[in-house]
């Protein structure tokens, strides 16, 4: 079975989605749509703009969901997903891509996320750190254990597990991580605690909007971060995207759950190779590629 998958925020670069939109009547289409909505020129900033420019959360975002989801729809009938899975901002792509959600309201949603995260993030100075090396069980334990905000966040692959919140408390936890044998415990430069209690206002802000949108059953099964398994339930999918935000993505469960349900290759679709590397890091001969057009 053909699995997609789509990345999330830091696979961006300047010049992403450019070949699309000089290449494809459909693509440039979509582009300038999504320009009228956004109410700016975002292809000015992906295609021309600077790094600096381009790593803003309330751009970032927008711009990875439109390389992904455009890249998915200029390919056409060549883009057959037997099952999607997308890591973080990365869901709304697959959602977009597996026919759940249109590619406006996908858009909006995308929008709405980045600037109540932005909004978030500056409420509260707060951070994010990679730990290197450890058992999850470990991880787990040790944030558990500290005075303040700190969980795990992000599952990205065997041995590698992002913790966030408060900056106290991802300091003091990764003193300890370090302690017990972390190969690394890395501050990342981040604008916050993402998938953390402390985005319960941003959650609260984007649950309007998601209750809002159409969802409707996918064309195949998608793996939702909170849960790891595979769904088609509307409901069930709103309910998962709405508690994505403050819940942990899970994404080493994604990966052993999508190939127990049988992928037999996993192609990435958009910028960078990165969930490519972690389903590698599961198995090292699964056979990975990025979707060409």
């Amino acid at each position: 079975m053909k699995a997609y998958v789509f990345p999330g925020q830091g696979a961006q670069f300047v010049g992403m989605g450019k070949e699309l939109y000089d290449n494809s009547e459909l693509g440039k289409e979509l582009f300038e749509k999504a320009n009228d909505i956004l109410g700016y020129r975002i292809t000015d900033i992906m295609f021309e703009g600077t790094p600096e420019e381009l790593k803003q959360t309330k751009v970032t975002q927008p711009a990875i969901f439109l390389h992904s989801v455009i890249l998915a729809k200029v390919a056409g009938a060549d883009f057959k997903p037997e099952m999607v899975a997308g890591h973080s901002l990365g869901e709304f792509s697959a959602l977009v891509a597996a026919d759940a959600l249109s590619f406006e309201d996908g858009l909006k949603l995308v929008l709405t996320r980045a600037m109540a995260m932005q909004k978030a993030c500056e409420k509260q100075p707060s951070t994010m750190a990679a730990v290197l090396g450890l058992e999850d069980n470990i991880v787990e334990e040790v944030c558990e254990s500290i005075d303040g905000i700190v969980v795990a966040a992000n599952y990205n692959c065997p041995g590698q597990l992002v913790i966030s919140g408060e900056v106290e408390a991802i300091d003091k936890a990764c003193e300890i991580l370090t302690e017990k044998g972390a190969r690394r415990a890395l501050k990342l430069p981040v604008g916050g605690a993402f998938h953390s209690p402390l985005m319960a206002p941003a959650k609260e802000e984007l649950q309007a909007g998601i209750e809002a949108a159409e969802i409707k059953s996918p064309i195949c099964p998608i793996y939702q971060n909170v849960a790891a398994i595979a769904e088609t339930d509307p409901a069930k999918i709103k309910e998962n995207l709405i508690n994505q935000l403050t819940g942990a993505v899970k994404w080493t469960q994604t990966m052993h759950s999508m190939i127990e349900d049988g992928a037999a290759e996993v192609i990435e679709v958009g910028p960078g190779k990165v969930l490519q590397g972690l389903f590698k890091k599961v198995d090292r001969q699964f056979p990975t590629s990025s979707l060409e057009v």
